[in-house]
């Protein structure tokens, strides 16, 4: 029970590898309050882990809204009380042309993959700083540091939040607030699945290029998010954990 007696708030916590977060942080002893947009698969994963006697919360919001964000902050520690840790989950991936891409679509995109990792930190190290203690992890992607053709404006977001996660590191450290990232390389969720489904041989040569011979589940990554988010990681900070089956280490 390594997060007994902390709280922790997920942004995108109704699916795929914030589900998975969510899981695992409030099995190792946590009370989870988390956010989603899908308030029907939000409310589905509360009343399970609820009916298993876990401590979770679930309030329906968008993490691109700070009003809405800020309330469903509020309700959580209004539930649970002060904010221990923080992990930034919710995020979406486009693809789109440098040239084609509106104005519009571009600052809604910052505003969900990029802009939240500011907005909850700056919602949570109030608190933090007061007991000079608290764990912000960022949940970001090897296309942070290493990506490919046809991603833009995807790299240039994980890109970004890699560095606010270093800065915030700097900033914070010297009231014991830790922030790291975890850059997941190719996790089996809803949007690998779907795009496996609409590509020919899709998951065969996924599989062919990953060291390990496969794809990663969520829950591989949810347990290097608890063991961040835990006193056992209290002189880790300022680092991108890769989580990616070895495959950031190929040439290309």
């Amino acid at each position: 029970m390594k997060l007994s007696g902390k709280h922790i708030f997920v942004t995108g916590g109704a699916a795929g590898i914030g589900q998975a977060i969510v899981r695992d942080a409030s099995a190792e002893g946590a009370s989870v309050s988390f956010i989603d947009i899908n308030k029907a698969a939000g409310e589905k994963l509360a009343n399970e882990l609820s009916a298993a006697g876990l401590n979770v919360l679930f309030v329906e919001a968008n993490v691109a809204d700070f009003d809405q964000l800020s309330n469903a902050f509020a309700k959580a520690v209004s539930k649970f009380g002060d904010v221990t840790g923080v992990v930034n989950n919710a995020g979406m991936a486009i693809h789109s042309d440098p040239v084609l891409m509106s104005d519009k679509e571009w600052d809604e995109f910052f505003a969900v993959d990029m802009k939240p990792v500011w907005l909850t930190a700056k919602l949570a190290l109030p608190a933090m700083r007061k007991v000079k203690s608290g764990s912000i992890v960022n949940i970001c992607s090897i296309h942070g540091r290493a990506t490919l053709p046809g991603f833009f404006p995807y790299g240039a977001a994980k890109t970004a939040v890699l560095g606010l996660t270093r800065n915030l590191a700097l900033d914070e450290g010297k009231y014991e607030i830790r922030v790291n990232a975890v850059s997941a390389g190719y996790v089996v969720t809803d949007g690998i699945n779907n795009w496996i489904g609409n590509e020919k041989n899709a998951a065969d040569e996924a599989n062919l290029v990953q060291p390990l011979g496969r794809m990663g589940k969520p829950s591989e990554i949810a347990k290097v998010v608890t063991f961040l988010l835990s006193d056992k990681a209290t002189y880790v900070s300022g680092s991108d954990w890769s989580v990616d089956g070895g495959l950031s280490a190929r040439s290309a």
